[in-house]
């Protein structure tokens, strides 16, 4: 049977700095993130499965990612815990606010491969994770394909 590409799209809003850089982002800021989520994977070809013809339910596929990264990213500010920031991080969260640690630089690029990572471990065996597009802006993503790592 074809591997078959299923495709869904994510928005979430979140806020980030990026410490020691040169330019207008090492201010706090936010973005309108999209997120394109592809999986790959043979659609199940037991007519007694309730998922008959589906590679996975986009309910199913839905349910990851909002967990793994919409639940948790949306209307949340994210800075790398390596910096002075993390003062910062503390001020806002004893003021009620989602601040979210990472030990990363918190740009399009390293935060898609942290959400592959996470997506990746929740994904059933027989799907594999295809690819992610990190949109950022209306003209600036950055993409993570499994067959570049």
């Amino acid at each position: 049977m074809s591997k078959i590409r299923i495709t869904k799209r994510f928005s979430f809003e979140t806020g980030h700095a990026l410490y020691g850089y040169d330019g207008k982002c090492k201010n706090l800021h936010g973005h309108s993130y999209k997120l394109a989520v592809t999986v790959i994977g043979t659609p199940i070809s037991d007519p007694s499965d309730t998922k008959y013809g589906m590679v996975i339910d986009f309910g199913d596929l839905k349910r990851i990612v909002k967990s793994e990264i919409v639940d948790k990213f949306d209307h949340a500010t994210v800075f790398n815990k390596n910096t002075p920031h993390v003062e910062l991080a503390k001020e806002l969260e004893n003021r009620g606010h989602n601040v979210i640690l990472v030990d990363y630089q918190p740009t399009s690029e390293n935060m898609v491969v942290d959400f592959s990572e996470k997506i990746k471990s929740r994904l059933p065996g027989h799907i594999k994770l295809h690819s992610l597009k990190l949109q950022e802006t209306e003209s600036s993503f950055a993409e993570w394909y499994a067959s570049d790592n």
